[in-house]
């Protein structure tokens, strides 16, 4: 048969596949998410998270370490405090274990990875929202911006190079930005979570960070059912000034990713969370699937979506599969 396209001859031979892939992943595209619990002596197994731990300081040093000779791109810090209150004081406090992990992260590897830090309240307040709450039991926005400044101040003294703005509150890009330029931290880059939807996901992230929530948080993260909302969230982090804007979860949301990435004139990031992680480790560890592969190809579906960057549970894993 006279055929004129046969894409297969590009398929033949691994080196050929291998010669004419459109996308690849690199080691330092990946970002591990990391928890530090306070008052642990040895790290605490995250029970739906196999492979995931809460960190107690002296397993964090070891960690870190091995994520900088894993060759990755950076940590992400999540701290999970011993007392929690309405308006989540330990996020401000610059001996909380945020700040402390903050610092030790930086004296053990700041030269090796981007140290990252989650500005978000959920995990010091006691009733586990992302904000502080009104009167009538709701999120106060501009409130809560008014603690997103001071918890921005707190973790840039500490040392983050780059502050994750998770908490979904609007004008929080523009008002942290004036909160650190104001005060001498020009340098300090901001991760704006454009697009962060109220994912039945992170079930297992709230294992993690021992969350206190009751309720939902879907006055303020957006309606799954949302597409062109991601844009316009993306535009107007843009517009104040992000220098890296996030969408998460990333699985289900492929679509937003590559929306927003064909807007964006700064990096876009995509976070593999914590729900995308546990599914695909129970698959395999009844036998359903092929671990590795699957971890791979979940990766890469991400970057070819259009994420610069990826956070993941697995970036240590990853970078070394990479480098085989």
């Amino acid at each position: 048969m006279s055929l004129p396209d046969r894409p297969r001859r590009l398929r033949m031979t691994p080196a050929m596949r291998r010669l004419v892939a459109e996308t690849r992943l690199h080691r330092a595209e990946l970002i591990l998410p990391m928890f530090v619990r306070e008052g642990l002596a040895e790290p605490a197994p995250v029970g739906s998270m196999p492979g995931v731990m809460q960190h107690s300081m002296d397993s964090f040093r070891a960690a870190l370490n091995e994520a900088a000779a894993a060759g990755i791109g950076g940590v992400m810090l999540f701290g999970v405090p011993e007392k929690k209150d309405a308006i989540g004081s330990g996020a401000t406090d610059e001996d909380g274990i945020l700040n402390q992990a903050t610092r030790v992260a930086v004296s053990e590897v700041g030269d090796a990875l981007v140290v990252q830090t989650d500005l978000c309240l959920d995990e010091f307040t006691d009733h586990g929202h992302c904000g502080v709450l009104d009167a009538t039991g709701r999120v106060d926005n501009d409130a809560s911006l008014a603690r997103y400044r001071d918890m921005a101040l707190a973790q840039a003294a500490a040392g983050s190079a780059l502050l994750g703005l998770s908490g979904m509150m609007d004008g929080q890009v523009a008002a942290v930005r004036d909160a650190l330029d104001t005060a001498g931290f020009t340098d300090t880059a901001l991760l704006g979570y454009a697009a962060k939807y109220a994912s039945a996901f992170y079930g297992p992230f709230r294992e993690a960070v021992d969350s206190s929530l009751t309720g939902d948080r879907k006055s303020y993260q957006q309606d799954p059912a949302n597409r062109r909302e991601g844009l316009r969230e993306a535009s107007i982090d843009l517009d104040e000034g992000a220098d890296v804007i996030m969408v998460k979860p990333a699985m289900a949301y492929l679509d937003v990713l590559a929306d927003v990435a064909a807007i964006s004139t700064v990096p876009v990031w995509a976070y593999q969370v914590s729900g995308e992680y546990a599914m695909i480790e129970a698959a395999a560890a009844n036998g359903w699937i092929d671990r590795e592969r699957a971890i791979m190809e979940s990766l890469i579906g991400i970057r070819r979506a259009g994420a610069d960057a990826v956070l993941t549970y697995w970036a240590i894993e990853a970078a070394g599969a990479i480098s085989r």
